[in-house]
């Protein structure tokens, strides 16, 4: 009993002279609060002043504390009013920031301190922008040396078959083999297809019309091979569309009255069809080659293809491009009475009163041919008749 009370007892004595003992030294030695800490930081803690043993603070590795815990190294010096501990599980001293300092370190600061901090990429650039700044001489031989010239490019490119070709090379590479006598029938329908999709492209249609394009699809539209015939036909309505100065070369060059005899004397509904569609490009918006339609006998061929069409097919067409053709001058009309004085305005009005569409229908009877199409059963066909006939029976 006695060796166990005094072991106790010694026990007790020795663990309050080591504790009396740090708080000595401690409060003699240190500036910042210094917490003991047991058991990872479990036990109580004991604030004490510490100051640096070294005289020569200049040597020392100054760390720089955060909100949270860190080790502090031998030789390591912390600023003043910094928070440190001793633990005594590690043995090792930590040290994060004071009160006061943690007081001020709230998360504005935090996000902003983030914000202007940067990544190694980031400076890594701004670095390189820098020397491109003093030295632009070399970005630009950088940049020249990434790549290739152009007619570098075009020699092997042309080595290896693969020389690229703009649209007007294009062109007039299909137009000379168009022309070429060499060329089979076969061969020209596969030019026609690809003057088709150029075509579609106002720049480029008109090109073919410089190229003198125009007039190979207009002999086309007199070819005896109908294949030819409707393929021209397709060309020529597609670089019609919507494209004022080619419809100028068109009735120019004489299409109109190539596309009225196609009309009138193509043998096969797929010729029509497409005769129809140049014929309807080539008259809208267009009111001088309208007034040449009427007078060379245009209502004519048209009640004639009406007649005879037993499919109704291209009765449908032919009252869409009348009803087209009503409408828009009724729309010009109508725009003319809010426009300011316009010579070029003016122009176009006095050529559409000109344009006596109505009246030509009146006198040859299309009043009676027009609303056998009530029975179709597309709505959209007989609202254009229906509208039509309105038209000419006011």
């Amino acid at each position: 009993m006695s060796f166990l009370s005094g072991h106790a007892g010694g026990s007790s004595a020795i663990w309050f002279l080591l504790v009396l003992l740090l708080r000595c030294c401690l409060t003699e030695k240190s500036d910042g609060a210094l917490t003991v800490v047991e058991n990872g930081g479990g036990g109580e803690e004991a604030t004490v002043d510490d100051d640096d043993d070294d005289d020569d603070d200049g040597d020392l590795e100054v760390v720089q504390p955060t909100e949270q815990w860190q080790t502090l190294k031998p030789g390591q010096a912390v600023p003043a009013g910094s928070h440190v501990r001793l633990n005594l599980q590690t043995g090792q001293r930590e040290v994060r920031l004071g009160e006061e300092q943690l007081k001020y370190w709230t998360q504005e600061h935090r996000e902003e301190e983030t914000k202007t901090s940067f990544s190694p990429d980031e400076l890594k650039r701004a670095m390189k922008k820098i020397k491109e700044d003093l030295n632009p001489g070399a970005h630009q031989d950088s940049v020249g040396s990434r790549y290739r010239p152009l007619d570098e490019l075009k020699r092997d490119m042309a080595q290896l078959d693969l020389l690229m070709e703009t649209d007007v090379q294009i062109m007039k590479r299909l137009l000379e083999q168009l022309n070429s006598s060499d060329t089979s029938p076969e061969q020209r329908l596969n030019i026609l297809l690809e003057l088709e999709y150029l075509v579609h492209q106002v720049d480029n249609a008109q090109t073919l019309c410089s190229m003198g394009g125009l007039q190979l699809i207009l002999e086309g539209l007199n070819s005896s091979d109908s294949r030819l015939q409707e393929s021209s036909a397709f060309v020529l309505g597609s670089a019609l569309s919507s494209n004022p100065a080619v419809q100028v070369r068109a009735v120019e060059k004489g299409a109109l009255q190539t596309l009225l005899t196609s009309l009138a004397t193509a043998p096969k509904l797929g010729i029509k069809k497409k005769v129809l569609f140049a014929m309807a490009s080539l008259l809208r918006h267009f009111p001088y080659a309208q007034r040449h339609f009427l007078s060379h006998g245009g209502l004519q061929v048209l009640s004639e293809l009406f007649r005879t069409d037993g499919s109704g097919i291209l009765r449908t067409r032919v009252v869409t491009m009348l009803y087209d053709m009503i409408s828009e001058k009724e729309l010009m009309l109508q725009a003319g009475l809010d426009q300011v004085q316009d010579p070029a305005h003016e122009e176009r009005l006095r050529q559409y009163s000109e344009v006596s569409l109505q009246g030509k229908l009146l006198e040859e009877g299309w009043c009676r041919l027009v609303p056998t199409l009530l029975q179709s059963t597309e709505h959209d066909c007989r609202e254009k008749v229906v509208r039509t006939t309105g038209h000419n029976m006011n």
